[in-house]
C-alpha cells in the first residue's frame, strides 16, 4: 500500500520538474525524448544484427539515458531559477552532502542586500559571500576576523559567490566546496559549529524571500 501511495506523489514530482524544465528551456523535454529514443533504435539495430536480447537491454539503456539528461536539465534549470535571487547560495550550501553545518541566517548583510554565509565542515570554517566583489571583500574580511577570534587555529575559508572574474558561479559552488581539504575530525567539526552558534549575531533580513526549500542535486560524498 505503501509503494502505490508513493508512485502518485513521485509521478507528480517528475512532472512538476519537466515543467521547470520546459519554462527554462523549451527545448528540454524533445531533448531528453530524442536521447531515449535515439538510445532505443541503436540498440534495435544492434538486436536485428546479433539477436533479439539487445533489444531487451536496449529499453533499459534508452531510460537510463533519458533519466540521466533530464536529470542534468532539471540540475540547469533549478539554478536558473535560484540566479539572481537573495540567499540563491544558501539553497546550495543547504545542499552539501556529508557533515556540513550551514548557519540558516546570513552572518553580515549590508544596506545593498549583500550577504555573506558561514559553514562549518571537515574543511574549517567557510565564509560565502554574495555580490559584488567590491562590496563583500571588506564583510569577508571583517567576518573572518570575528571567526578566528573564536576559532584559534581552525583553517577559515573566503568564497565568494557570483558572476565576475575571480568569483565562483552558482553552478559551481557545490563542487568547490566540496573540493576544499579535508583538515579537520568529526568530533571537531560538531564542536567548533557549537562555538560559531554562539558567535552568530542577530542581523535585519534583507528584503526577499531567502530559497530554503529550493532543492539541489546533491554532490560527491566527501571521503
Amino acid at each position: 500500500m505503501a509503494k502505490d501511495a508513493a508512485s502518485p506523489g513521485r509521478l507528480k514530482q517528475l512532472r512538476m520538474v519537466a515543467q521547470i524544465i520546459q519554462q527554462a528551456n523549451p527545448k528540454g523535454m524533445p531533448i531528453v525524448y530524442a536521447s531515449a529514443l535515439g538510445t532505443l533504435v541503436l540498440f534495435v539495430v544492434i538486436g536485428v544484427i546479433f539477436g533479439w536480447t539487445w533489444i531487451v537491454f536496449g529499453v533499459f539503456a534508452a531510460v537510463l539515458v533519458g533519466m540521466i539528461v533530464f536529470s542534468r536539465l532539471a540540475q540547469k534549470a533549478q539554478y536558473s531559477m535560484l540566479h539572481g535571487q537573495p540567499g540563491a547560495t544558501y539553497a546550495i550550501l543547504q545542499s552539501l552532502r556529508g557533515t556540513w553545518y550551514v548557519e540558516e541566517k546570513p552572518v553580515a548583510v549590508n544596506r545593498d542586500q549583500d550577504l555573506v554565509f558561514r559553514v562549518v565542515g571537515f574543511p574549517g570554517v567557510i565564509l560565502v559571500s554574495e555580490g559584488p566583489s567590491n562590496r563583500v571583500q571588506r564583510m569577508l574580511v571583517a567576518e573572518k576576523k570575528r571567526v578566528q577570534r573564536v576559532a584559534v587555529d581552525v583553517p577559515v575559508y573566503d568564497v565568494q559567490c557570483g558572476d565576475a572574474e575571480g568569483q565562483i558561479p552558482l553552478a559551481k559552488l557545490q563542487r568547490h566546496m566540496m573540493k576544499l581539504p579535508r583538515n579537520l575530525k568529526k568530533g571537531a567539526v560538531s564542536e567548533i559549529n557549537n562555538r560559531m552558534r554562539a558567535l552568530t549575531p542577530a542581523i535585519p533580513m534583507p528584503k526577499g524571500p531567502i530559497p530554503k526549500g529550493a532543492r539541489m542535486p546533491r554532490g560527491p560524498k566527501m571521503r
